[in-house]
């Protein structure tokens, strides 16, 4: 199956549970929360969505966008577990885990439904540092369809100034 951009979201979380729940996704990081992902966490937990934002999350930044995700238990390494993760059960959120969680997973489409959430989530072809830190990405990622740079900013002379950074604002 090919996935691209305009992959449907319900076709994206039908191949996201092909997920083989090994834990490795959690044991290295945490998924960004978009959407509703807050309110449903909070809600799960029995919690304001300001306490949960307080206790268990923490802002990061990709592709110069904004976004909150679990806090990682770090230990002498760089990387760390989400803090929803057990080793016994599991993700102690998955009823609401975020969407990132939901689409990604370690099979064959794995990188692809990665891709295919940053596209739609957190690249924004209106921000001139979000196409530059998306070229980046693509050195060393091939891009799925309706992810290269040609196609999140058709215009070539536009893209051309934003990426020799002539274009610095949104």
């Amino acid at each position: 199956m090919l996935i691209s951009k305009q992959t449907p979201k319900e076709v994206v979380l039908k191949l996201g549970k092909e997920c083989r729940m090994c834990g490795n996704c959690c044991k290295y990081s945490s998924g960004f929360l978009v959407n509703d992902d807050l309110v449903k966490i909070a809600r799960l937990l029995r919690i304001t969505p300001t306490e949960l934002k307080k206790k268990y999350l923490e802002q990061t930044e990709r592709f110069n966008t904004k976004v909150l995700k679990p806090k990682q238990i770090k230990g002498t390494k760089p990387y760390g577990k989400c803090i929803f993760y057990n080793e016994q059960v599991g993700c102690s959120i998955h009823e609401a885990k975020p969407l990132h969680c939901r689409v990604g997973n370690c099979n064959t489409y794995g990188n692809d439904l990665n891709q295919w959430f940053m596209l739609n989530y957190l690249v924004n072809p209106d921000d001139p540092e979000s196409i530059r830190q998306w070229k980046i990405f693509l050195t060393q990622n091939e891009p799925i369809p309706g992810g290269s740079l040609k196609e999140l900013v058709p215009d070539e002379e536009k893209l051309k100034k934003i990426l020799n950074y002539e274009i610095l604002e949104k």
